[in-house]
């Protein structure tokens, strides 16, 4: 007899629904249907089927991250895949994708297809590891990309790096469009962000002086050259924006952006988009949680930096209009000793939703319906993950089960992942994630 699973007296919400006080039937690892109250009695009564009673809580697709960092191979002290994927599932992901900026970097199918099975390994997330554009992240190297098969590799990325040669990155677009593959670029000029990085190292030791307690006078000399960090910073993501659109556009790939942080670059793809361009762009939980300070944390550093308050607010109004297709963590982990050397990037899976949820829905209005869609339903499309990303009958059962009224204050010390630092630290968020299924199991809960 066929394994059944009843999700009772849920909520049901993704792209398309949002049903109160209904039954989710799970058969195996895929979704059955919603099931009338008399059937849910029945099947509660003859005992036919597990039954998890979400007690009015939500259900939701689980969702899929298309910007994930895990450090395996290389970086293993930061986050490996194991620690990786039980970070995902305690945020509520099913599947992360992964960039290839390991040690060595990810330049294979074969060395993809090793971080595949060991995400399978994990039994609670599906992990889709990508490929460099580059061999080795050399700037010039493509023969690599011929070998790839779409189906299991469905995206390449230099992502930390940017491709100088506009003439290779023109040439690996082509042949990602002809092999169907996404390119999913992190859009900034590398000569730029390398003055940005040479003033942030300044600015840095100027707030470290006096054993971290710097003078009235050092700290406006850290945020002058912060302020011209930012500045550089900025350009070098709205150039590179406009640079790997126009790439794109001439050699007919599908382009996705990385992270989306300035309003110049949202306008951008709002143009592309009109002209009927096949682009798609990322904006991370932290970008809209927060906007950027005359003088940030040391450890609040990430590329691309936390920007303007009206920046931040144009990314909001991206996501809401849906002109920003999707929401991906950029999840980051690092050691303690790495943030406080001003390593940039933060850890973000388990806090993501609800950051999203408190900004986007309880104070901007968003429908939980498109929050669901930005989280699970476009991504899925977007890969072409066929059968994910709503709760339909014969989709994958692959669930989270949230809290929308549950207000929790963010402590990295609980963090499933090895990486403990985020900047949410102390913050009271809205909506919390109690539970995930994955493929039909219950495979962690609060």
């Amino acid at each position: 007899m066929a394994k059944l699973l009843l999700i009772h007296g849920a909520r049901l919400v993704d792209r398309d629904m949002d049903v109160k006080n209904a039954s989710l039937l799970v058969k195996e690892d895929k979704i059955e249907g919603i099931v009338t109250e008399s059937a849910a009695q029945k099947l509660i009564e003859d005992g036919e089927a597990e039954l998890f009673d979400a007690h009015g809580r939500t259900v939701m697709p689980s969702f899929i991250d298309m910007h994930a960092h895990f450090r395996d191979p290389g970086f293993t002290q930061k986050e490996d895949i194991e620690s990786g994927c039980r970070a995902a599932c305690a945020g509520g992901f099913g599947t992360v994708l992964l960039m290839p900026n390991t040690s060595p970097v990810i330049s294979s199918q074969e060395q993809a297809e090793e971080n595949v099975r060991k995400g399978e390994g994990s039994g609670c997330v599906q992990v889709i590891q990508g490929v460099s554009i580059t061999k080795d992240f050399d700037g010039k190297t493509l023969s690599h990309l011929e070998s790839l098969d779409g189906n299991v590799v469905p995206f390449i990325s230099e992502d930390g790096h940017e491709v100088t040669d506009s003439g290779r990155l023109f040439a690996a677009m082509r042949i990602a469009a002809r092999k169907n593959l996404l390119v999913s670029c992190h859009c900034e000029d590398p000569f730029l962000a390398a003055e940005a990085k040479g003033l942030r190292v300044r600015a840095l030791e100027f707030l470290a002086a006096n054993n971290g307690r710097p003078s009235p006078a050092q700290q406006e000399q850290a945020a002058a050259l912060l302020s011209e960090a930012n500045l550089l910073l900025e350009l070098a993501e709205d150039t590179a924006t406009l640079r790997n659109i126009e790439l794109a556009r001439k050699a007919g790939c599908r382009l996705h952006l990385c992270h989306v942080s300035t309003g110049r670059c949202v306008e951008a793809v709002k143009r592309a988009k009109k002209e009927g361009m096949a682009i798609s762009m990322e904006i991370t939980p932290h970008h809209i949680g927060m906007a950027g300070s005359k003088i940030p944390a040391i450890f609040h550093i990430v590329n691309p930096p936390l920007r303007s308050e009206s920046d931040r607010d144009a990314l909001i109004k991206a996501l809401l209009s849906g002109c920003a297709d999707v929401i991906a963590t950029d999840h980051a982990p690092h050691t303690a000793e790495d943030k406080r050397n001003g390593s940039p990037g933060f850890s973000g899976l388990e806090s993501a939703f609800a950051v999203c949820y408190t900004v986007l829905v309880k104070e901007r209005g968003m429908g939980l319906r498109a929050l669901s869609e930005r989280l699970s339903a476009r991504p899925a499309e977007l890969l072409r993950l066929e059968g994910r990303g709503l709760l339909r009958e014969g989709y994958e059962a692959s669930l989270a089960v949230v809290d929308t009224e549950k207000a929790w204050t963010v402590r990295g010390e609980d963090f499933a992942s090895k990486g403990k630092y985020t900047p949410f630290e102390g913050m009271t968020l809205t909506g919390q994630v109690q539970a995930t299924f994955w493929r039909g199991r219950k495979v962690w809960e609060r």
